[in-house]
């Protein structure tokens, strides 16, 4: 006989996170604060962190008054130094993680023959050593527990580059091997580790070129969309792949850029 599709009330249980602890690195503001709101919304109990203390506050604040469950934590995520004694303490005094999304990101954009040897430090240091930090102090607790999720905020440029982007590129595009090595090496512990690439999303850090008429003239006539994108829009993808629904689910790149990757 063949099985009967899930009901309603099972469906929806296969995307809750309640019972579940998840930390989103750099998620003071921005598309880190959307994605950290919608975790919690499904029901995980939320840490953030961010390196602005003031904005970690807020944050916080923010999200304790709309009814979540949320502690924050100041560390930076690109310090060995700092994030090896941060997960001991979070261990210790907030309890083990869940789901981890890496998402702190930086830009320095620069042509690449006169690009500052500093700026290409600095933008492979946050958006990719970090994820490499950060998961390998959460992996172990995880391996032990038998289980968990982790979520790299890769990029549609871990596909495609343009002038002046060269050190984002490059970074993204190891984020995106990174988490398969990662669902490789850990994917007989239960872990899964799968990426979500976002295209143009409208951001603090992609204010600027929004506001160019030519760029923004350009991103709306490559994207079948017709748009930039919303940071709202990367919920739905981060739920299902912290939740159960994606538990034979490892090693992806999830892009949500309204169709970009697939026009010429």
């Amino acid at each position: 006989m063949h099985s009967q599709p899930p009901g309603p009330t099972a469906a929806k249980e296969l995307f809750s996170l309640r019972g579940k602890r998840a930390l989103v690195t750099g998620s003071g503001q921005g598309i880190g604060l959307t994605l950290a709101r919608g975790l919690g919304a499904a029901g995980a109990e939320l840490v953030l962190n961010d390196l602005d203390p003031a904005r970690l506050e807020q944050a916080v604040a923010t999200l304790r008054g709309e009814g979540l469950v949320v502690t924050g934590r100041r560390f930076d995520v690109a310090k060995a130094e700092e994030v090896g004694p941060a997960f001991v303490e979070l261990e210790r005094t907030v309890g083990p993680l869940d789901i981890l999304v890496n998402n702190a990101g930086i830009h320095r954009r620069a042509p690449l023959e006169t690009m500052p040897a500093a700026s290409w430090q600095a933008v492979l240091d946050v958006n990719l050593t970090s994820a490499f930090l950060v998961t390998r102090a959460v992996a172990s607790g995880m391996i032990e527990r038998g289980g968990g999720k982790i979520i790299n905020i890769c990029s549609l440029n871990s596909e495609l580059s343009r002038p002046t982007i060269a050190n984002y590129a490059a970074a993204k595009g190891g984020l995106k091997m990174l988490t398969r090595a990662m669902a490789v090496e850990w994917g007989r512990h239960n872990l899964q580790a799968n990426g979500i690439a976002p295209g143009y999303i409208r951001t603090d850090m992609t204010g600027g070129l929004v506001v160019d008429p030519e760029f923004d003239r350009y991103i709306r006539a490559r994207t079948p969309a017709g748009r930039w994108g919303e940071p709202r829009e990367l919920v739905g993808a981060a739920v299902f792949l912290a939740s159960r629904a994606s538990d034979f689910v490892n090693g992806q790149i999830l892009y949500v850029d309204g169709g970009l990757l697939a026009s010429q």
